[in-house]
């Protein structure tokens, strides 16, 4: 049966979970426990707090703050403890009684407002009871600032909330200012990859987020992930007690956390090197190495090895050209020590590019001194070792892949035996397509000339001794057998693409959004196939390839450049997981150009 997808998603209800708040003098920070039980579930709530919510002329010289509760409590996670603006040295503190006391090593700046957020860092000591949250406001100054700014951190391939990312404002507008210096705000994000940027300053900001892997506040490269907005902005918000966004909330609250107004949203990324250099070289085998460096597309002018020939001598780059694969297409014994040369562009100390050569010893690898029996010898010491890769799922996008360990020098591809059996165990013999993998000169891709079909069962022979690599190795024969299911229960899904102007890449993914289970690269409309699909969720992303380069590319903060821009498909109701079910083709029109205007 054929059905629209639209018309396949459940009607799921929502179970809906009140919302605590936290207690204080003002409604935003109020707190009204569950009930109890047999077991002690109710959180710790506060019953004096010093300095007073939005207290000013709070003293700059270390000040203590202190947070008294109801009952004993611990400190769960110090990272939780978070000043904004942050202080070079992170806040510490010590239990007295019932209180948790924060303080500082480092003096506060004098009239400035300052919020200390403790979400996810108290509970009680008995049972372990999270205290749900509290932001104390206060100042050094005679005035408490009243703007606001919130959004939402996500990751820029699964568009997945981020939790605990560090969202930073900065007045300084330099683009070097989030390299350099600790924000003039800052905030974690919660669950949900929320955050709410509190009593901040009504003047012009530049906003980025990071994932901070030293806490330094600081955006380090070479070791974090970084989003941004590419303008600024000031804040159009005031803070109110009142308002949803400056609520703490149960994170199981689905309704409420969803609901929160987000003025922005930043995807996170990794960006990449940007010093070009070879940072890594290896000669893994007798006649084979690798070097890497470490920005993309590097640029190589020339390569040689001293006393090898140049019409010997093999290479093949990677996708994104950062990663060289080197061969020595000569099976006599090379020497110990292999010199390589490569001319290329290098980044210099003034970080220009400039061409250099670069000389490069690859000593062969050490062998052990255990000596192999030789009932252990492997088939890689004697034979051209390859691989097939076949499965039902995908066989028919790409066929059967034959990829060899080394490159070719010998092939007979025409050797080869290809056959059908049909429901019936009727055999065929099969005509074939040979094509090799523009990006991996070591893969062949292997297709029937008819279409295949479900129930068949395909099998690919590869002949004894038809295939010699560069260290003068055959092949041994090797058959593969892939049956086509035709399983009432698997069902088909095709997604018809419309108004496709660009270059896009169209990814199916499992449930959780964390398994890439097929794709496809397309450049007009099309109809994409995708069989065999088990009962259950998935999802579709689409990446507009802006540079038409086959790759998901990141983005760069200096250049103000964004990572390409993904989306995942929704239903007419706006869900994103797709509920296949058992037995059924799945048909829907998808406008690209809708999508992404």
């Amino acid at each position: 049966m054929k059905k629209r997808l639209s018309n396949l998603l459940p009607i799921i209800p929502v179970a809906l979970v009140l919302g605590m708040t936290m207690f204080s003098p003002s409604c935003a920070n109020t707190t009204t426990p569950p009930s109890g039980g047999p077991k002690d579930t109710i959180p710790p709530v506060i019953t004096k707090l010093y300095p007073l919510e939005g207290q000013t002329n709070v003293s700059v010289h270390k000040p203590k703050l202190v947070l008294t509760f109801n009952e004993y409590v611990t400190v769960k996670d110090p990272k939780s403890l978070y000043l904004s603006p942050p202080l070079e040295k992170a806040p510490k503190f010590k239990l007295q009684n019932k209180s948790v006391v924060v303080y500082f090593e480092n003096d506060l700046d004098s009239n400035k407002t300052y919020t200390l957020d403790v979400t996810n860092a108290i509970a009680d000591n008995n049972e372990g009871n999270m205290f749900p949250g509290y932001t104390l406001v206060f100042s050094t100054g005679d005035r408490i600032d009243s703007m606001m700014v919130t959004g939402i951190v996500q990751d820029c391939n699964t568009l997945k909330p981020l939790k605990g990312a560090t969202v930073m404002l900065y007045k300084d507008h330099a683009d070097s200012a989030v390299f350099l210096h600790r924000p003039d705000a800052a905030v974690k994000t919660d669950d949900w990859g929320f955050f709410c940027l509190r009593n901040i300053q009504d003047t012009i900001y530049r906003i980025y987020a990071i994932i901070d892997e030293n806490n330094n506040n600081i955006y380090e490269p070479e070791t974090e992930k970084i989003a941004f907005i590419d303008t600024l902005f000031q804040p159009i918000t005031k803070v109110n007690d009142t308002l949803p966004e400056l609520q703490k909330y149960d994170m199981k609250d689905t309704v409420c956390c969803l609901a929160r107004k987000t003025d922005f949203e930043l995807n996170v990324f990794r960006e990449k090197p940007s010093k070009q250099l070879i940072v890594n070289k290896e000669r893994v085998g007798e006649r084979t190495a690798y070097i890497t460096f470490m920005a993309p597309y590097a640029q190589i002018d020339s390569i040689w090895i001293k006393g090898v020939p140049a019409n010997k001598l093999i290479t093949q780059f990677n996708l994104q050209q950062d990663s060289l694969e080197i061969w020595v297409n000569d099976p006599k014994p090379q020497p110990d020590t292999l010199f390589l040369n490569v001319k290329y562009m290098k980044t210099d100390t003034l970080g220009l590019l400039n061409s250099f050569t670069e000389e490069i010893k690859l000593p062969k690898p050490k062998k052990s001194v255990v000596k192999t029996p030789k009932k252990d010898i492997k088939k890689e010491d004697t034979l051209a070792v390859f691989t097939v890769d076949a499965k039902p799922e995908n066989i028919e996008q790409y066929g059967f892949v034959v990829e060899f360990k080394y490159p070719l020098i010998e092939d007979a591809f025409d050797s080869l035996g290809f056959k059908s059996i049909n429901p019936r165990q009727q055999e065929s013999q099969g005509k074939y397509n040979v094509r090799k993998d523009s990006l991996n000169l070591r893969k062949y891709i292997i297709t029937p000339q008819e279409k295949f079909q479900p129930g068949y069962e395909y099998i690919l022979k590869i002949p004894h001794r038809k295939f010699r690599d560069i260290n003068g190795f055959y092949n041994d024969s090797l058959e593969v057998k892939v049956s086509l299911p035709k399983d009432d229960k698997l069902s088909t899904m095709m997604l018809n693409m419309h108004n496709v102007s660009n270059k896009y890449i169209v990814d199916l993914l499992d449930e959780k959004r964390t398994k890439v289970l097929r794709s496809y690269i397309i450049e007009k409309d099309q109809t994409l196939l995708f069989p065999y699909l088990r009962t259950g969720k998935y999802s579709v992303r689409i990446t507009e390839d802006l540079n038409r380069n086959g790759l998901v590319d990141t983005g760069n903060v200096l250049e103000k450049k964004q990572p390409e821009k993904v989306l995942f498909y929704k239903l007419e109701d706006g869900e994103s997981l797709i509920d296949i079910p058992e037995m059924t083709e799945l048909e829907q029109d998808i406008d690209v150009a809708e999508m992404f205007r």
